[in-house]
């Protein structure tokens, strides 16, 4: 299997300041990764054969075959770069890949999004943290860490 050498930028997370105290890191999970790459290939395999029969293809099947075959090599390829992306969750901060970092003050909001948390910061700042096991468990944890209320009462 195809494996993609970690940026030296963005392979790894911000370092903790002194005194930081790290609470927990959120992996991405295998399972999650490859249950939204069957999902994408699934809707884009139909989507491709649709497109086909509508432009009266006599071969409407190659579209949902190439769209899966395409699916499934990107997702080889790209796994061992996604499956780097840890997150990490400290007394103070949010803590991303490639240096990113967020005050705990200055996190608007964590919403859970298809297998996923999309984390706002109150300049407006947008970070995915992707392909995670249990996405509302985290989304609970960081707005509850930020100390603000969160949305589904979980």
């Amino acid at each position: 299997m195809a494996s993609i050498e970690p940026d030296p930028i963005m392979g790894h997370p911000a370092e903790l300041a002194e005194g930081e105290r790290l609470v927990t890191e959120f992996r991405p999970d295998p399972q999650a990764y490859w249950r939204a790459h069957l999902i994408m290939a699934v809707l884009l395999g139909i989507a491709a054969g649709l497109m086909l029969m509508w432009l009266q293809n006599p071969y409407p099947v190659v579209g949902p075959v190439g769209a899966v075959l395409a699916i499934a090599a990107r997702a080889a390829f790209v796994q061992s770069e996604a499956m780097a992306e840890v997150w990490r969750l400290t007394d103070r901060r949010l803590l991303g890949p490639g240096g990113r970092a967020i005050q705990l003050a200055h996190l608007l909001t964590a919403k859970p999004l298809l297998g996923a948390v999309q984390v706002t910061s109150t300049s407006g700042d947008r970070h995915l943290m992707k392909y995670l096991p249990d996405p509302p468990a985290v989304s609970f944890l960081l707005m509850t860490a930020a100390g603000r209320k969160p949305r589904n009462g979980r």
